[in-house]
């Protein structure tokens, strides 16, 4: 391995001699410059991996010179060593992008510690990082083999997501296939606990928070206090996405709560979004409202009257409040609301469902560029994080968090990268989705699918009186034989929603207070 490479600038570079002898003996290269000037000469002949820079010199001072290299090479590394304590001195000098503050007097192992955080750090973390996810693998796997709750199953998920966001920075792949097997594994096993006990939920006092509960259960007690809500559904959105940019809304606002509830099934939008506004599951929907509900084979879009299911729900619950319903679509529509949401402020409730997570699922499906963009699901994590930087929905929550609302935000379910086609067989009545699929005669791979022969048992409706319902597990799609290769070729490995797994029935629901 070759050298590192120093440039330690000071006045009294002299005096330093013991840190450099120190150094050298560790094999470090440093190269000594008495002022800025001679320090701005040398860095155009040579090239260092880091420089160690005395604020306070003669001549062009320590920020003067670090506003110079940055100017020559902005992701030069540079460590700013001063005797003073100023705080604007320490503001500008992290203003200008230093890599660390050292106050003199400064001793050998705080100059080694500062080298390794700065030029060591991804190898360090990686390795450590490895080391942990290793101990904790036996663990996991023991984990999953107890768990019988869906709480057990929320902290097992987590801590899959917990691991994979940390190990998708390392550069060691073998861990992260590992990891990605255990999550197959999870699946797998999440799958039958799913079939063998989501029915029992619905007659149960111990059954999880779930779409139809939702609302009820944690929205309107925020309701009952003096503070104006805004309650945020994101379509489509992971448990793990929401990790991706929690950091970002964490600027404005404090985590107050943060749950994972379950998504009904299927795990489709005209199902569980629905069943959030209205406060019921699919059969009651369309049994109490058939001018609102719509079934899979009835023409037109299926979550038209989300607003209208929303006044009923209140009404029921005895709500007499003032709130207004959005739905955003496109930049467009969302802009349009970001500039007028100062007008909202006398709303007891606000709700805004924002489509753009969807839309990027569906897109991938759809345009090539995306599919290479959103590859998989680091890469899937990136996009919705870069999304929301710069999106509308940003600029809602700024704004709110200025005005003072309490905010909440969803989800209607989550979404899985698809790898294993199943093959499935029906009339031309039968549904469309990738991930559910409700008809009669459904022919179908027993042991790829969790099916509900009877819809009525999990308050699902009936197309027909012999209508099933079948849910793809873990990561299967489903497929017919007609076309088939070029169906599988076409659908794999890309993000579909609808059926039973993790990803898409273990979703967060986030309380935040403005900052």
């Amino acid at each position: 391995m070759n050298d590192i490479k120093i440039l330690w600038v000071d006045d009294e570079i002299d005096l330093l001699k013991p840190h450099i002898l120190f150094l050298e003996k560790k094999n470090y290269a440093v190269t000594k410059c008495q002022s800025g000037t001679e320090a701005l000469d040398v860095l155009d002949e040579e090239s260092f991996d880091i420089v160690f820079l005395d604020e306070n010199m003669p001549g062009l001072s320590g920020i003067e010179t670090l506003a110079e290299i940055k100017e020559k090479d902005d992701g030069l590394p540079v460590v700013m060593i001063t005797k003073s304590e100023e705080e604007y001195i320490m503001e500008e000098a992290i203003g200008s992008k230093i890599a660390d503050y050292l106050i003199k007097p400064v001793n050998p192992n705080q100059i080694l510690l500062s080298l390794k955080k700065n030029l060591e750090n991804s190898r360090l973390v990686s390795e450590k990082t490895t080391s942990s996810y290793q101990q904790e693998f036996r663990k996991i796997a023991m984990d999953m083999a107890m768990v019988n709750t869906f709480e057990g199953w929320v902290d097992l998920y987590q801590k899959l997501t917990y691991w994979e966001l940390q190990l998708e920075g390392i550069e060691d792949t073998g861990m992260f296939e590992i990891l990605e097997s255990q999550k197959v594994e999870a699946n797998s096993q999440f799958c039958k606990f799913v079939d063998n006990n989501y029915r029992d939920w619905f007659s149960s006092n111990n059954s999880p928070i779930m779409s139809h509960t939702l609302f009820k259960e944690k929205v309107v007690p925020e309701l009952k206090k003096d503070q104006p809500v805004l309650f945020i559904v994101i379509d489509n959105l992971r448990y793990d996405q929401w990790k991706a940019f929690e950091s970002v809304v964490n600027n404005y606002y404090k985590k107050e709560e943060e749950i994972a509830y379950c998504s009904i099934l299927p795990t489709a939008t005209q199902y569980a979004r629905n069943a959030i506004f209205s406060g019921l599951m699919p059969s009651e929907m369309k049994k109490k409202h058939p001018d609102l509900w719509l079934d899979d084979t009835d023409e037109g879009g299926k979550n038209m009257n989300e607003n209208e299911f929303l006044t009923a729900q209140l009404k029921r619950l005895g709500l007499n409040i003032k709130h207004e319903y959005y739905k955003i679509t496109n930049e467009r529509s969302g802009k349009t609301l970001a500039a007028n949401f100062k007008g909202l402020k006398d709303n007891d409730l606000t709700v805004v469902v924002y489509n753009f997570v969807d839309m990027l699922s569906h897109s991938k499906t759809e345009m090539e560029v995306i599919k290479e963009l959103a590859s998989n699901d680091k890469s899937y994590r990136s996009l919705t994080l870069s999304w929301f930087k710069n999106s509308p929905l940003l600029e809602m929550i700024q704004q709110a968090q200025q005005l003072g609302f309490k905010l909440l935000l969803t989800t209607d379910h989550g979404t899985i990268n698809v790898k294993n086609p199943s093959k499935v067989i029906g009339d031309k009545n039968t549904s469309l989705n990738l991930r559910y699929k409700t008809g009669k005669s459904l022919t179908f791979e027993k042991k790829e699918v969790l099916s509900a022969q009877d819809p009525k048992s999990i308050y699902l409706p009936s197309i027909n009186m012999s209508s099933s319902f079948i849910f793809a597990k873990g990561d299967y799609f489903f497929a017919y034989p007609n076309n088939y290769n070029h169906y599988v070729s076409y659908y794999r490995n890309t993000y579909q929603h609808g059926g039973v797994s993790l990803e898409e029935m273990v979703i967060p629901f986030i309380v935040l207070n403005p900052r």
